[in-house]
C-alpha cells in the first residue's frame, strides 16, 4: 500500500522521501523521482508531514520513537498514521508526539493497493478537524477523506470496515459453496446477481478471485485477522456482543492457523471449502 501512496504524491508534485525496513522496497520507489532515506530518522528530517504505513501498532511505535522519528522531527511538523492499529495505541502515540508539538492523524484507509494506485482510496481521518482540512491537498492524491472524529476515531472505523469486509467475505464465500453444491456455476451466480441487492466492492473483487480461484493478497488474512483480534478487544472493552464478528474472527483464526496466512483474505472460501468437505466425508 505504501508503495503506491507514494507515486501519487510524486505525481501531483510532492516532494517525497522514501524510507522502508527493506531497503529495496524503498529503493524501487527511486526511479519515481523519490528520494530514498537509509534510515527512518533520516526521512523525517526537516519534513513537513510524515506518512506512515506499517503493519501493526507494535510496528509504527517502534519507528517513531525506537526508530527516531519523534526526535528528528520539528515542532509543527504533522504525522499521518494510514496503518491500520487499535485506537487506544493511536491515541497513545497522538499524546506522545504532542509533548514536543507533533500533531498526530490516525488516517487508516480502505480500498486496497488498487484503490491505492488509482487514488480512490477512502481515508478514514481521526483527530483535529482543522489540521484534516489544511492536508487536504495531501489527501486528495490518495483518494477521498472524511473527519470521522477525535484522536482514534480513524482507526475505529477501519475496525468497523474491517468487520464489513470480513463479514461480507465470509457470506460471499458460503453462497458460493451453496450454488456448487447445488449444480449451479459459480461464475454465472455472480454474474447474475450483479446489480441486485447484494451487489458490493467483496462481490466484485473478492467473487471474482473466488471463482477464478486466484489468492494471491492482495490483503493477507493474518492482517484481516489482527483486525478482528482489535475489533473484539475494542468489543470487550465496550461491553458489546457481536455474534457475526465473533464467528467470522473464528474461521479467520482457523485458517491461519492451517497455513492460510500469506493467502488473500478471500481465501476464507478455501477453509469453508476444506471445512465442508470433511463434514461431506462424516456423513458418508
Amino acid at each position: 500500500m505504501g508503495a503506491p501512496m507514494a507515486r501519487r504524491l510524486l505525481k501531483a508534485g510532492f516532494p517525497v522521501t522514501v524510507w522502508n525496513r527493506d531497503p529495496s522496497k524503498a529503493q524501487a520507489l527511486a526511479t519515481d523521482g523519490a528520494i530514498v532515506a537509509a534510515t527512518a530518522a533520516e526521512a523525517a528530517t526537516g519534513a513537513d508531514i510524515v506518512i506512515t504505513m506499517l503493519s501493526d501498532g507494535k510496528a509504527v511505535g517502534e519507528v517513531l520513537f525506537a526508530g527516531g522519528v519523534k526526535a528528528a522531527l520539528r515542532s509543527g511538523a504533522v504525522v499521518i498514521d494510514s496503518s491500520s492499529i487499535a485506537p487506544p495505541i493511536a491515541r497513545d502515540h497522538a499524546a506522545q508526539l504532542a509533548e514536543t508539538g507533533i500533531t498526530h492523524v490516525d488516517a487508516p484507509v480502505s480500498g486496497g493497493v488498487v484503490g491505492a494506485e488509482a487514488g480512490t482510496l477512502a481515508i478514514m481521518a481521526g483527530g483535529d478537524a482543522a489540521v484534516v482540512e489544511s492536508l487536504e491537498d495531501v489527501f486528495a492524491a490518495l483518494g477521498r477523506v472524511t473527519h470521522v472524529g477525535p484522536s482514534g476515531a480513524g482507526q475505529i472505523c477501519k475496525l468497523a470496515n474491517q468487520q464489513i469486509v470480513a463479514i461480507t467475505i465470509g457470506a460471499v464465500a458460503e453462497a458460493m459453496i451453496l450454488v456448487e453444491a447445488g449444480g449451479a456455476s459459480r461464475e454465472k451466480f455472480r454474474d447474475a446477481i450483479r446489480g441486485g441487492f447484494a451487489e458490493s466492492r467483496i462481490l466484485d473483487l473478492h467473487g471474482g478471485r473466488m471463482v477464478a480461484r486466484t489468492f494471491a493478497p492482495g490483503g493477507p488474512s493474518r492482517l484481516q485477522l489482527k483486525d478482528l483480534d482489535a475489533v473484539a478487544a475494542m468489543a470487550e472493552l465496550f461491553s458489546l456482543d457481536l455474534p457475526l464478528t465473533a464467528q467470522v474472527r473464528d474461521e479467520f483464526r482457523d485458517f491461519v492457523a492451517d497455513g492460510g496466512g500469506d493467502t488473500d483474505h478471500s481465501g476464507l472460501l478455501l477453509h469453508l471449502e476444506k471445512i465442508n468437505q470433511r463434514q461431506g466425508e462424516e456423513n458418508r
